[in-house]
């Protein structure tokens, strides 16, 4: 058992088993607005918080990928919007000797979960310098999200009776 382990590890290392390595992680967009500031903040605070993501991939050259995270926030308070603000969170993977099926779980949950974090962080950062308290996202299950893509991408080309 040692053995396929240890020849499983030399043919990744020789460039022959799947491989997959972050390459860097930047913003690639970052937008805030406040649109009824100062007034805003002479208002009491009960914010009503909607959360859009997406994601998005790319093939780069050879065996890289870039997978765009996007968090659009918009928050309320009563009927004025408080602030609206979006980041889109993106790195480079590389990523090879994936079967299409692994490749696309990879790219379409795999990769926007290691990005999350950053997204978050950026977006907590922005908010906190429009003198807002910071959001604390609940982490995201990219896995049941990409699961239920899947499920309604399936459920739309079999021609599913399903209400959505």
């Amino acid at each position: 058992m040692t053995e396929q382990a240890n020849n499983g590890a030399a043919a990744a290392q020789n460039g022959q088993g799947p491989q997959f390595a972050l390459q860097r992680v930047y913003v690639r967009d970052l937008s805030f607005e406040a649109p009824k500031s100062p007034e805003i903040f002479r208002h009491d605070w009960n914010p009503a918080v909607s959360l859009d993501l997406n994601t998005r991939q790319k093939p780069l050259e050879g065996d890289f990928h870039e997978v765009v995270l996007t968090l659009s926030v918009t928050v309320k308070t009563g009927e004025e919007t408080a602030f609206i603000a979006e980041v889109q969170q993106a790195g480079i993977f590389l990523i090879k000797g994936l079967d299409e099926a692994t490749m696309s779980h990879t790219l379409g949950a795999f990769c926007p979960n290691i990005l999350f974090p950053y997204a978050r962080e950026t977006l907590d950062s922005l908010v906190i310098r429009g003198t807002f308290p910071a959001l604390m996202l609940a982490p995201v299950n990219f896995d049941a999200l990409y699961a239920q893509e899947l499920q309604r991408q399936q459920g739309g080309e079999a021609g599913s009776n399903s209400v959505q």
